[in-house]
């Protein structure tokens, strides 16, 4: 049978078409720029995935490169983050590079745009300046110091550098044309004035370079052959041309920057200021809270590193903006650990279960099977006794034919066990069931091979036996926004949107086996979902995170 080719996306056709023309293999190279003033989300996980995955397509080298230019918001917390991120991801970068690395060749560079009338150091407040930028109908108007002496402004720029002017007094702009139609090209900023310590060169500068002068120049120094950027940036695109044009000589090699559509997920928020702000608030816990679309929340709430590819890859890259549906990122994680998660048992809104015909002080250890679609899994023993648990929804006293599970009267097998027959309940002072009491089939055992155990009941229920049970912490996280686009409606703050029920914390239990579960252990809590252990888990106090429910429970509620 014929291999089906897989057809390119504009991304990998830009590269084609460059290496047909002027392009050789050896000259590619790509990078992740990513700033470290928050922790990654999704979306900085598709840019990961875009990047390096070209690489690992064309053997190329992928940088890792911190555009590290605001001290203000910047932390060395974020870059650990990134790094870790990325290394989880499943990618290796070949350099680690920082835009803090060359803030004096950027320096350098400025001065040498002074001296050719390229910049000049602009004495008006902020927002004179901003005024005076016109809108996109009617042109800017000149400053009043575009046209300051060379000597001048190379005095200025240097006091500026020496921290010998207060912040805010002056900033450097590049003078390209006021009455451009790219408002961008409207000479723009170059520097500003920030008396800050940085987390890298500490206090050895005063002056900060803005990203579009430095976002460029970096590529260019790295020997960048593609600059892959979100679709906001593609007006960018004209001033990081022109900033390459002014440094470079002739016949150098120069980066191409291109855009991709950001995609955007549904009952998420990725904007970082906005997922700061909720930890600020204290309405999630912390970057990693399970509920956060960041990277490391969706490492802790059990995603793997695999699904998050195999998200990246399914949604593709694409021209336009749109909203990519998270039931496509469950999926994605549910299929993969479908393969991959042992299956056990566990209990979360319990009832007792006593088997009346089974002898008190008994227990036998059960054969059951660790995970059906992975053949190598191999099995476990469990054991089972006079008492267990099940879920409370998993009996009723009367019930009409759809319910196929336990009812007074009716038969169903325990998972691995026994057929059972429900006959009769206790209840305590305020008419709740505290007690179910059923008969069992000794001869029915599962996988003996008698005549009993092939009889066929339509329920299966999943229990745990009482006195071997482990009692555990049940974190039932779910989207922490009730709105598909919870940032969409301008009369109304996001937080307005929060979804009440992001986050239930019950006590149940499980099987004895999972005693010694490990952080990020991961299980598929039969009949339930899939869950993993926590780290603030520990041998006394287990506690499990819900990943993803089985099925997708929002569909049925039509959002």
């Amino acid at each position: 049978m014929a291999e089906v080719k897989k057809s390119l996306n504009f991304i990998e056709q830009i590269i084609e078409e460059d290496l047909k023309n002027d392009y050789k293999r050896e000259d590619l190279k790509f990078r992740f720029p990513p700033e470290p003033n928050g922790y990654l989300h999704i979306g900085h996980a598709s840019s990961i995935c875009l990047n390096f995955g070209l690489g690992e397509k064309y053997n190329a080298p992928v940088n890792l490169r911190f555009d590290d230019t605001n001290p203000i918001k910047e932390e060395q917390e974020y870059v650990d983050a990134i790094k870790e991120d990325v290394l989880w991801l499943g990618f290796k970068w070949e350099k680690e590079c920082y835009a803090s690395d060359y803030f004096q060749q950027l320096y350098d560079w400025a001065v040498e745009l002074i001296k050719n009338g390229y910049a000049y150091v602009d004495s008006q407040a902020s927002a004179v300046i901003a005024e005076q930028k016109g809108t996109p109908t009617q042109p800017g108007k000149n400053s009043p110091y575009r046209d300051r002496s060379v000597e001048e402004n190379l005095e200025l720029f240097e006091k500026m550098k020496n921290g010998e002017t207060t912040e805010g007094a002056h900033v450097l702009r590049a003078k390209i044309d006021m009455a451009s139609p790219n408002m961008l090209m409207r000479d723009p900023i170059m520097y500003r004035s920030l008396h800050k310590k940085h987390h890298r060169t500490g206090n050895d500068w005063n002056i900060y370079p803005m990203y579009d002068w430095a976002h460029g120049e970096s590529d260019f120094i790295e020997n960048i052959s593609h600059s892959f950027c979100t679709l906001e940036f593609l007006p960018h695109r004209e001033l990081y041309n022109w900033f390459l044009e002014k440094v470079s000589r002739e016949g150098e090699f120069l980066p191409k920057q291109r855009e991709f559509a950001r995609r955007n997920l549904s009952h998420t928020i990725v904007s970082k200021r906005k997922l700061l702000h909720l930890v600020e608030k204290e309405i999630v816990a912390s970057w990693d809270d399970p509920r956060m679309p960041t990277i490391s929340g969706l490492r802790r709430r059990g995603y793997t590193p695999a699904s998050i590819r195999k998200f990246a890859e399914t949604i593709g890259i694409a021209k336009r903006e749109n909203v990519i549906d998270v039931s496509l990122l469950e999926f994605c994680i549910r299929e993969d650990l479908n393969k991959t998660a042992p299956r056990v048992m566990g209990v979360l809104d319990p009832v007792k279960l006593v088997i009346t015909n089974y002898a008190e002080g008994k227990e036998e250890w059960l054969e059951t099977e660790n995970n059906p679609e992975d053949e190598e899994s191999g099995t476990r023993e469990i054991p089972f006794s006079r008492e267990l648990y099940i879920e409370r929804e998993d009996f009723k006293e009367e019930a009409n034919r759809k319910f196929f599970r336990l009812s007074l009267g009716k038969e169903v097998r325990l998972k691995s066990a026994y057929i059972i027959k429900a006959e009769e309940v206790v209840k305590d002072e305020n008419g709740e069931i505290i007690e179910i009491h059923c008969t069992y089939d000794p001869k029915s055992k599962s996988g003996s091979g008698t005549e009993e155990s092939l009889r066929k009941v339509k329920g299966t229920l999943h229990w745990v036996s009482v006195p071997h049970s482990v009692e555990a912490e049940i974190r039932l996280y779910d989207r922490l926004f009730t709105e598909e686009t919870p940032d969409a409606d301008k009369e109304r703050d996001f937080t307005d949107f929060i979804n009440p029920d992001s986050l239930k914390i019950i006590r149940g239990f499980v099987e004895p086996g999972l005693k010694n579960a490990g952080v990020a252990d991961k299980f598929q809590f039969q009949r339930i979902g899939y869950f993993c252990v926590d780290k603030e888990s520990s041998k006394d106090n287990l506690i499990f995170n819900r990943t993803v429910t089985l099925r997708d429970s929002w569909a049925k509620k039509g959002q």
